[in-house]
């Protein structure tokens, strides 16, 4: 199931806060969610339902047997075994096996093996606890049920963030949420709803429609993608560029503003990451919760930046390749993993020398390569990414531009403007000054404790009239042109 589903937004989810806000207790809200995250995920995985729930019992048996010291890293290496074999078996059989097919010249049978939504972020989150556990930042789960809500949760199961044991181990046995708190992540949820559909959804159709290929499949037709002009192609790979930040960033507002509703508080997962002046700086914004796992659990542990030069330069090799991976099971992954590898190497080689650079400079490079990269990103087929570079660059012969492709820039005007307005942090900024003045100190200072009240009840309702505009036109939209799985269905 989708969070960009009617079914979701009016069914499911109502009735999930309902049963949540009537049954008393704690433990009884934790039943509530640990029931309905499990019939969420089985609406799409009916199977693989099982899968979770065996994965998660793994890691919670091994995690128990670090309660004996003398088993502490026989469990560890056990647990972090088992979930990469799952995640392997299940994610990379066909890759890994196509990949052998190609280099030996065999047919080996490729294992046609549908993969299970979400395995790459509950695996990492259980991952997390054991080796967390392991290290002694957190304490031995010794509830089974509890565990299980934590890796199936279903806020943040199938599109992440990445949410880390440590982050909400106190949360699992202690919460609370007010109507103030609750309506904080309703608009939050909005957002990311108006994100997705609003625009994402069509960016997806803009640059599908220009590359003349089936949205979210990658299969792009080759023949179209040679004629485009150079305009055509730089508007397509904006268009790709915006979907997937409204996308991917859409879906962590969802899942933090539902989390919050519930009584869970999510780190950040996006922070405006078009407005970075380096590719460090991106990764600083983006997907921070996936690049923060890798940074904790993978690259620390190899050595970091402790060893030298290079042995720093082959962690981040490992690291980056590893990344793309993580992705997909596809060569264009690992691609765009080893491109962020040289670009960030290239950063850390010459940083002296880049801080010379005008900013202004430094930010339309790095959005430049950034835009690059989600052109190696989009296409698993390579041909088709040389081509759309190819196209980009005028060596397509499609020349620089045709009526065709003028009308659609007019016609995508609005969405664009909206889209990169969007990307800046401008609008955040605004609704946090505003909320900051109606709650804070300030309005009452000004107005007095019963007029500051006051501005609290009509900020409420102008909440509520937010979130009540932002369904109408995304359900308005949803019956209109359906919804788009999201791209982390891929992961």
């Amino acid at each position: 199931m989708e969070f960009s589903n009617l079914i979701f937004i009016f069914v499911f989810l109502s009735l999930t806060m309902t049963a949540y806000f009537l049954v008393p207790g704690l433990k009884g809200k934790n039943w509530v969610l640990l029931i309905a995250s499990l019939i969420f995920y089985a609406w799409g995985e009916p199977v693989y339902v099982l899968l979770l729930a065996f994965s998660a019992w793994l890691n919670y048996r091994f995690g128990r047997m670090m309660g004996n010291k003398s088993q502490k890293k026989t469990a560890l290496v056990l647990a972090v075994t088992a979930d990469l074999v799952l995640l392997g078996i299940f994610k990379y059989t066909g890759f890994l096996v196509s990949s052998f097919n190609a280099v030996t010249g065999l047919a080996i049978p490729v294992p046609a093996i549908e993969l299970p939504i979400g395995i790459s972020f509950y695996t990492f989150q259980a991952m997390s606890y054991v080796i967390d556990a392991y290290r002694g930042n957190v304490q031995i789960q010794r509830s089974y049920p509890r565990f299980l809500l934590y890796v199936s949760l279903f806020p943040q199961l199938v599109a992440g963030p990445i949410v880390r044991y440590a982050d909400v181990e106190a949360q699992l046995s202690q919460r609370h949420t007010t109507p103030k708190i609750a309506l904080e992540g309703m608009s939050r949820a909005c957002v990311g709803l108006a994100k997705k559909v609003l625009i994402a959804d069509y960016a997806s159709r803009a640059a599908a429609e220009i590359f003349k290929k089936v949205a979210d499949t990658g299969a792009a037709d080759a023949q179209a993608t040679l004629r485009l002009t150079v305009v055509g192609a730089w508007l397509g790979a904006v268009f790709l560029m915006l979907r997937i930040y409204f996308d991917f960033s859409g879906y962590s507002d969802m899942a933090i503003g539902m989390g919050k509703i519930f009584g869970f508080h999510y780190n950040e997962n996006f922070d405006h990451p078009y407005i970075a002046g380096s590719i460090t700086e991106f990764w600083r914004r983006w997907h921070i919760s996936l690049s923060s796992f890798f940074r904790d659990y993978l690259y620390i542990p190899l050595g970091g930046n402790r060893k030298g030069l290079p042995r720093q330069i082959l962690n981040l090799f490992i690291v980056w390749s590893l990344t793309g991976l993580w992705h997909g099971a596809s060569w264009n992954y690992v691609l765009w993993g080893v491109y962020f590898f040289l670009l960030l190497t290239f950063e850390k080689l010459f940083s002296k020398q880049l801080e010379a650079v005008p900013g202004w400079l430094r930010h339309t490079m790095t959005l430049l390569l950034v835009l690059i990269s989600w052109v190696i990103f989009q296409f698993k087929d390579l041909a088709d990414t040389g081509a759309t570079l190819a196209a980009m660059v005028g060596f397509a012969g499609g020349g620089f531009t045709d009526s065709a492709t003028n009308l659609r820039l007019l016609n995508n005007l609005p969405l664009l403007v909206i889209a990169i307005f969007g990307a800046t942090p401008v609008m955040q900024t605004l609704g946090r000054t505003w909320r900051n003045f109606a709650g804070g100190s300030m309005a009452r200072k000004l107005y007095g404790r019963r007029n500051a009240a006051l501005l609290g009840v009509v900020d409420a309702v102008v909440t509520c009239l937010f979130c009540a505009g932002i369904l109408y036109l995304a359900t308005m939209s949803l019956i209109g042109e359906g919804y788009s799985p999201s791209i982390y269905f891929d992961f």
